[in-house]
């Protein structure tokens, strides 16, 4: 099984896994409506914008695992989303990302080092992951901004000219 194959719902419940995104470049991001982290929206929003017709899309994962800082319902996260940041990206449903219950996807991803070289569990909300369209991997910690340059080069490396 590959990451394009691991069964997803949107945050409407509706079916759909990463192979809706496929030959795309993806970021990945756990997201929380509540988080000292939550202004990077707006940079994640920047991101879609910019590359949206080069082939890259960004998906949020909401998740509460993390001081209780996404409590809402799916309807409240999708209000919350549209109508503070302007979202524009897809939301997954809300998951574990860590601990018995993380969903595949996680359990997947944080397979994956970031550039100290550390893998292993989520550490707070807006981690990110880039996910090239042949499937690779790279990793940003949460306080990475989303519009660093070592991330928006690493999107540009992956993108359709």
């Amino acid at each position: 099984m590959t990451l394009y194959d691991i069964p997803l719902r949107t945050l409407t419940g509706e079916p759909t896994s990463l192979a809706a995104y496929a030959n795309q470049t993806i970021l990945l991001v756990n997201v929380a409506s509540k988080c000292g982290l939550t202004p990077q929206y707006e940079g994640l929003e920047r991101l879609q914008k910019q590359y949206a017709d080069r082939g890259f899309t960004v998906l949020g994962v909401p998740c509460n695992q993390f001081a209780g800082q996404e409590p809402g319902s799916a309807d409240e996260i999708q209000t919350f989303c549209s109508t503070t940041y302007g979202v524009t990206f897809p939301l997954l449903e809300k998951v574990d990302v860590n601990g018995e219950g993380r969903h595949p996807l996680f359990a997947e991803l944080t397979k994956t080092a970031d550039a100290d070289g550390e893998a292993g569990d989520v550490q707070w909300n807006f981690e990110k992951f880039l996910i090239s369209p042949q499937g690779e991997v790279t990793r940003f910690r949460p306080r990475t901004e989303p519009d660093a340059p070592e991330v928006t080069a690493a999107i540009e490396a992956h993108l359709a000219s």
